[in-house]
């Protein structure tokens, strides 16, 4: 038996779809198939229906699953002590992060942690990676924190409702143009009906999730998608060299606003807030994680009064 295929099963049994779950573990369909396959070989019993849709677990898999879950924790945990213990004195804070908030937000606030008691030693786990894979190695305890932009109209957000967080912020979105001669947005937005040549993220990003929800079809908008990526700072290029409007994070823009490359494309009642939040793992992983939790909540606090 080995530790990939519990991991396998706990993640099938969170999203009752191979498809989901194979992209959650980063191989592919039949690889996860399989995978499963030998754990049921090796349990003696089957523990996932395969003749209904969505899949759903079978009683010895609603038996198993909490022993699993249980186990794959505790191998982590042996595996994460064992390295405390032997490995290195310096301990490397992990997060998993939006690229956005790499560049315009944990700089400043980081400086404002250490400034606490520090410094720390920190690293990034997937800075590209989707929303949803880095809500995943959360979930798998492959990290530290989760550093991310957080709205209501996201579902995910509802994946994470039992972790605890600290609210550290928040941004404006906004609707951002190249200008034309006169000023005016190259490309402006109204709710008439005309097409707009949209800049957009592509679907597995976390704004790809929270702008339908909380602007688009609240405004009864129509796109001419022109390009799509998952970076914020890609649709910002894109919309400097006039190709569209994009939708990004007001602080990643304010030189580009500030400069006149770009000018905001629609009144604000076409922008959406969120929230910038910090998520722990159930388990930190070292003594030095749990000074940074203490130290981020007191930044926190000291932001909110």
């Amino acid at each position: 038996m080995e530790l990939k295929w519990l991991q396998d099963f706990v993640s099938l049994a969170r999203f009752m779809n191979f498809t989901l779950a194979a992209h959650d573990r980063n191989i592919t369909q039949s690889a996860l198939s399989r995978r499963i396959r030998q754990l049921e070989q090796w349990v003696g019993l089957p523990l996932i229906d395969r003749s209904t849709y969505p899949v759903k677990l079978t009683p010895a898999g609603y038996s198993f699953l909490p022993k699993a879950r249980k186990s794959v924790d505790m191998l982590c945990a042996l595996r994460e002590d064992t390295i405390e213990a032997h490995g290195s004195t310096e301990e490397v804070l992990s997060f998993a992060t939006m690229s956005t908030l790499v560049l315009t937000f944990f700089p400043a606030w980081m400086e404002k942690v250490e400034a606490l008691g520090g410094p720390f030693r920190t690293r990034f786990t997937e800075a590209y990676s989707s929303f949803s894979n880095n809500v995943a190695t959360l979930f798998r305890n492959e990290c530290d924190f989760l550093l991310i932009y957080a709205h209501d109209s996201v579902p995910a957000m509802q994946d994470l409702s039992e972790h605890d967080y600290l609210t550290l912020g928040a941004e404006q979105v906004i609707a951002v143009s190249a200008p034309a001669e006169n000023g005016d947005p190259l490309h402006g937005v109204q709710s008439d009906g005309r097409l707009i040549d949209y800049l957009s993220y592509r679907d597995n990003s976390f704004f790809a999730q929270a702008l339908p929800n909380a602007v688009f079809d609240k405004k009864a908008l129509r796109f001419n998608t022109v390009y799509e990526n998952a970076m914020s700072a890609a649709l910002k290029a894109m919309a400097v060299s006039g190709h569209g409007v994009a939708w990004i994070p007001e602080s990643l823009a304010i030189q580009e606003l500030q400069t006149g490359q770009l000018v905001r494309a629609a009144d604000p009642s076409f922008d959406i807030e969120v929230e910038i939040r910090l998520y722990r793992s159930y388990r930190l992983r070292g003594k030095r994680a749990g000074q940074f939790w203490r130290q981020a909540e007191e930044v926190a606090l000291q932001a909110n009064r």
